[in-house]
């Protein structure tokens, strides 16, 4: 141990002792006029902005008062369900469609959608030596860290980073789609290999495969995988691929889009924002929470026994203690979450397929009472509903994706829209985001050191 790292570990706890006393901010202060998470007393947001891209509707208002309503999802005006639907009738692929529709604001036609998806492929390589200097050579045991500082160092194999004109900020929108994929799954592959002593197996994507069947490939041994689970996969990154302005990632890109600075902090900085286990580490908290429902639950068909167990839970006296019930509950969606609505209906089928038609209809189970029990809590009368974490982690796990991939996944998805927001700041923006924060301290004089205690 060196000297430094001796010094801080015996003094640090002395150091801090209150530090977090000297942090504390009092409940009192948090008033009408101080709106704490940019959201108002009634529970809807604090408008900092206008969007065209994405539209998150969970309720109307009337007379002044929220009214609940089915959740509605819009991507461009079209409703996500629909593009969802529509290709799983089709049997077709459809997240480049949705990239294409967030970026440039229309449904392709047949041509467009064969250049974009060119443009993809001729996008997706990364730079030569990429991969040995900033994934190999520098490993990182959590992925999204990793994933950060790759999009940073692409800033350096560009030719003109910082160039904002609606051409370049397309090209390099266009260019982070279709990589992130690949950085991602080249940056679990050397992670398991450092960090788990696993063996090391990097593939090379196919110009011709969607997003969804090219992932599959990229991270699993034998590059094989069926058409059922591309296309749920699929599913997946259409309705994670963008969720409105104001989510903590989009808002993060935004903030930091409205400074000037340029594309590859602005999307690292929404990475960063995902990987927060109250944003985009949600499913994975949902699974946790499961695997402890399974071990202290015998009868998973007996509601009262679930309901026993549920109400320790809120009660924090099980699982982490958060008092939580993971996946349940929404910011803005109240009756239905469009995103849960349209996974829980296909997934069943899979579920089915391999054997796990069980462990679904037990979420189900926990779902409906789990619901019951916090409205019983609640004071305003309003419904609450599954999220769209509630079920996507089981979905992952039948597609027999690792656990800690499932956040990468989300960022995989989403930096479609994180793109489209970030052009839509950087073109139409004009001013530079900068809230009011109310200080609360009492004014000091400044004491001599040897004059303090």
């Amino acid at each position: 141990m060196s000297e430094e790292k001796y010094i801080i570990d015996k003094y640090m706890p002395a150091l801090c002792a209150d530090a977090a006393e000297r942090y504390a901010i009092p409940a009192s202060v948090f008033t009408s006029a101080v709106h704490r998470g940019l959201r108002n007393e009634d529970g809807t947001g604090v408008l900092v902005g206008a969007t065209r891209i994405g539209s998150v509707r969970g309720y109307y208002m009337e007379d002044g008062e929220r009214v609940p309503m089915n959740g509605q999802l819009l991507y461009r005006g079209i409703k996500v369900s629909d593009l969802v639907e529509n290709h799983w009738q089709t049997g077709t692929f459809g997240y480049e469609e949705v990239a294409y529709l967030l970026l440039l604001g229309k449904l392709p036609n047949r041509r467009e959608m064969e250049l974009f998806r060119a443009m993809m492929a001729e996008a997706r390589p990364l730079p030569a030596g990429f991969f040995d200097d900033m994934i190999l050579k520098n490993p990182s045991p959590n992925v999204m860290n990793g994933l950060a500082r790759s999009i940073l160092a692409l800033y350096t194999y560009d030719d003109d980073p910082d160039d904002r004109s609606v051409e370049n900020l397309m090209a390099q929108s266009i260019s982070l789609i279709a990589r992130l994929p690949v950085i991602v799954a080249q940056t679990y592959q050397v992670k398991r290999h450092v960090y788990d002593g696993k063996s090391l197996y990097i593939h090379r994507p196919k110009d011709e495969l969607s997003l969804a069947e090219n992932f599959l490939r990229l991270i699993r041994k034998d590059k094989k995988y069926t058409d059922a689970e591309a296309k749920l996969l699929d599913l997946m990154l259409i309705l994670h691929a963008e969720h409105g302005a104001g989510n903590n990632s989009a808002f993060t890109c935004r903030a930091m889009s409205s400074s000037g600075t340029d594309t590859y902090s602005a999307i690292a900085g929404a990475v960063g924002s995902l990987k927060g286990p109250l944003h985009g580490g949600a499913n994975a908290k949902v699974m946790e929470m499961f695997r402890y429902l399974d071990e202290v639950i015998a009868n998973k068909e007996n509601d009262d026994e679930v309901r026993d167990v549920l109400v320790k839970l809120l009660a924090g006296e099980g699982g982490d203690g958060s008092g939580k019930i993971y996946g349940l509950g929404h910011a803005v969606y109240t009756m239905s979450d469009p995103r849960a609505v349209a996974i829980k209906k296909h997934a069943r089928s899979m579920a089915e397929s391999t054997g796990r038609l069980k462990e679904f209809e037990f979420m189900e189970r926990v779902e409906r009472i789990g619901l019951e029990l916090l409205m019983e809590r609640r004071k305003d009368g309003f419904p609450m509903c599954a999220n769209v974490d509630f079920y996507s982690g089981f979905v992952y796990s039948m597609l027999n994706i690792p656990e800690e991939l499932f956040t990468p996944l989300f960022a995989t998805a989403r930096i479609a829209g994180w793109c489209a927001h970030r052009m839509e700041e950087a073109l139409t923006g004009g001013r530079i985001m900068r809230p009011a924060y109310r200080a609360v301290m009492e004014k000091r004089g400044y004491v001599p050191i040897d004059e303090r205690e």
